[in-house]
C-alpha cells in the first residue's frame, strides 16, 4: 500500500487527564510540540502545564472533548498538523477520524472505515468470519418489534439460554445484558433497544452464545500502511465488574500453541479488515477447554497498553506516531519478548464496598506514590488535588513488572502498602485483598471472578497508623502549628 509520507511537528491531544499526560511525554521524547486541550473544570489540570501549549474549548463538561467541531478549530488554532485522540471521548468515532482527514489533519489511528466496521460488532464479526477467525455463534442486527422477538426466540432455541443481548454500536461494556430464558428475553429486548437508542444513536441489536465463566484475553497489534502486521503478546483482563476491567495482566498464562493460534488469528483479523495503527483484538476464551471466539476489537490506545509496554520495552505511543507519518513498523518479530509478568491496577477514587460509589468531590489530604524496581505509575494527581465530580474518578494506573507470577504479586502487594493516599476511598484495599486470595495467587480466574469470591470485599475499613500521623504533619505544615497540643 503507497502512502504519502508526512512529518508530524505539532500533534494536538484530544483528551485529558492520566492518558493526555502519558501521550505528551512520548510526543516530547520525539522533539514535537505537545497541544493540550481542556474543559473549564479542567483548567487547573497537571497535564496542561506539561504541554508546549494549551486551549480551552469550552465551558461544558464531558461535552467539549466529544465536540468534533472544537477539536478540529483548536488544532487549526494552535497549528497542529496532527491528532491523538488517546482512548475514551472521540478515539472510536469514525467521523472524527473523517473529519482529521477532511482538514488535512493526520488522525493518529486507523482510518475511518476500518473504525466503522469494527464499530459494529455484527460487522465485525462477518469480517472476522472471512478471515477464518473463530467467532461466537450469534444473529445478525434483530428485526424491530415482535419480528425481532421470533428471531430472538429461533436463536435461543437453537443454541440455549442463557444467551447474551448486545448492542451493535456497543463498546466499554455497555449495551450487554445476560438473558436466562424466554421471559426474560421477551422483557429485556425492547428495554435494551430503547438503552441502545438513548447511548449509542442506535438501536440495532443481536444475540450471542453465551460463553459461560470465560477467560477474556485481548491481543495487541501494530499495523503499518505498507502491509506489515505485528503482535505485541497477550494481556489477560478477565477480572471485571459489570464488563469493564479492573486489573490487567501480560502475558496471559495459557499454553503457548494456543497464545500463537490467537496472534495468528488477530493478525489475520487485523489483515482482512485492513487495519493500520494500534489496536487490540480481544477473545473469549474457555477456561476448560482453551477454545477460543472473537469478540470484538478496540480501534485505539487502551488503557492497560502499560503492562505490554514494561515487558515489551515497546512505547505504543511512539509507534502509533511513526505509522501515522507513514514509516514502515521497525520492530522485528524476534524482538517481541514478554520476559517475566506485570499486572495494572487502576488506582481509583471510589467505595468498592459501596458498588464502586466515585468518591468525587474529596481532597487528597496526603498523597505518597510507591516506588522501586519495577513499579510504574501513570497519574496526573498530588498532594492537595480535588477528585473531580464532573469526569472518572481514576487517579493513577500502577503497573508493576516481576520475574514470576509469584515475585509480581508480592512486588505489587508491596507498592500498594507503600501508597498512601488519604481524604477519599480507593480502590487499593480491595488490590491488597485480591493479592492474599488463593486463587488469584494460583492464577486461577476468569469473568466470574468477583461474583464467585464475594470475600474479598470483606477487608478492614480502618485507617492505618501511619496514615493518620502522616495526616497529621500534613496539618502542621499547613497550619505551622500542632492542632492537637494543648
Amino acid at each position: 500500500m503507497s502512502v504519502e509520507q508526512r512529518k508530524i511537528k505539532k500533534v494536538l491531544i484530544a483528551n485529558r487527564g492520566e492518558i493526555a499526560l502519558r501521550i505528551i511525554r512520548t510526543v516530547k521524547e520525539l522533539g514535537l510540540e505537545a497541544i493540550a486541550v481542556y474543559e473549564k473544570p479542567d483548567s487547573e489540570s497537571h497535564y496542561i502545564r506539561l504541554a508546549d501549549d494549551a486551549i480551552m474549548i469550552g465551558e461544558r463538561p464531558r461535552k467539549e472533548y466529544l465536540d468534533i467541531d472544537k477539536i478540529i478549530w483548536a488544532a487549526r488554532k494552535t497549528g497542529a498538523d496532527a491528532i491523538h485522540p488517546g482512548y475514551g471521548f472521540l478515539s472510536e468515532n469514525a467521523d472524527f477520524s473523517a473529519a482529521c482527514e477532511k482538514a488535512g489533519i493526520i488522525f493518529i489511528g486507523p482510518p475511518p472505515q476500518v473504525i466503522r466496521d469494527m464499530g459494529n460488532k455484527v460487522v465485525a464479526r462477518k469480517i472476522m468470519e472471512k478471515a477464518k477467525v473463530p467467532t461466537i455463534p450469534g444473529t445478525g442486527n434483530l428485526a424491530p418489534g415482535d419480528a425481532g422477538i421470533e428471531q430472538a426466540k429461533e436463536f435461543a432455541g437453537k443454541y440455549g439460554y442463557p444467551v447474551m443481548l448486545k448492542a451493535a454500536a456497543g463498546g466499554g461494556g455497555r449495551g450487554i445484558r445476560k438473558v436466562k430464558n424466554e421471559e426474560e428475553l421477551k422483557a429485556q429486548l425492547p428495554q435494551v433497544r430503547s438503552e441502545t437508542r438513548s447511548a449509542f444513536n442506535d438501536d440495532s441489536i443481536y444475540l450471542e452464545k453465551c460463553i459461560e465463566s470465560p477467560r477474556h484475553i485481548e491481543i495487541q497489534i501494530l499495523a503499518d500502511h505498507h502491509g506489515n502486521v505485528i503482535h505485541l503478546g497477550s494481556r489477560d483482563c478477565s477480572i471485571q465488574r459489570r464488563h469493564q476491567k479492573l486489573l490487567e495482566i501480560a502475558p496471559a498464562d495459557l499454553p503457548a500453541d494456543v497464545l500463537e493460534s490467537m496472534y495468528d488469528a488477530a493478525i489475520k483479523g487485523a489483515r482482512q479488515v485492513g487495519y493500520v495503527n494500534a489496536g487490540t483484538v480481544e477473545f473469549l476464551v474457555d477456561s476448560q477447554t482453551n477454545e477460543f471466539w472473537f469478540m470484538e476489537m478496540n480501534t485505539r490506545l487502551q488503557v492497560e497498553h502499560t503492562v505490554t509496554e514494561e515487558l515489551t520495552g515497546v512505547d505504543i505511543v511512539r509507534q502509533q506516531i511513526k505509522i501515522a507519518e507513514g514509516n514502515v513498523l521497525d520492530i522485528p518479530a524476534d524482538r517481541v519478548h514478554m520476559m517475566g509478568k506485570a499486572v495494572q491496577v487502576r488506582i481509583n477514587a471510589e467505595d468498592p464496598k459501596n458498588n464502586f460509589m466515585p468518591e468525587g468531590g474529596k481532597t487528597l489530604e496526603v498523597y505518597q506514590s510507591p516506588g522501586g524496581p519495577g513499579v510504574r505509575l501513570d497519574g496526573v494527581v498530588y498532594q492537595g488535588y480535588r477528585i473531580p465530580t464532573d469526569y472518572d474518578s481514576l487517579m493513577v494506573k500502577m503497573t508493576v513488572r516481576g520475574y514470576d507470577w509469584e515475585q509480581t504479586i508480592q512486588r505489587l502487594k508491596r507498592a500498594l502498602n507503600n501508597f498512601l493516599i488519604v481524604g477519599p476511598k480507593t480502590t487499593i484495599p480491595f488490590y491488597l485483598a485480591i493479592c492474599d486470595e488463593p486463587d488469584f495467587q494460583a492464577g486461577k480466574f476468569d469473568t466470574s471472578y468477583l461474583e464467585t469470591h464475594e470475600e474479598i470485599f470483606n477487608y478492614p475499613e480502618q485507617e492505618r497508623e501511619v496514615a493518620k500521623l502522616t495526616k497529621l504533619i500534613a496539618e502542621i505544615h499547613a497550619r505551622k502549628t500542632n492542632p492537637y497540643a494543648y
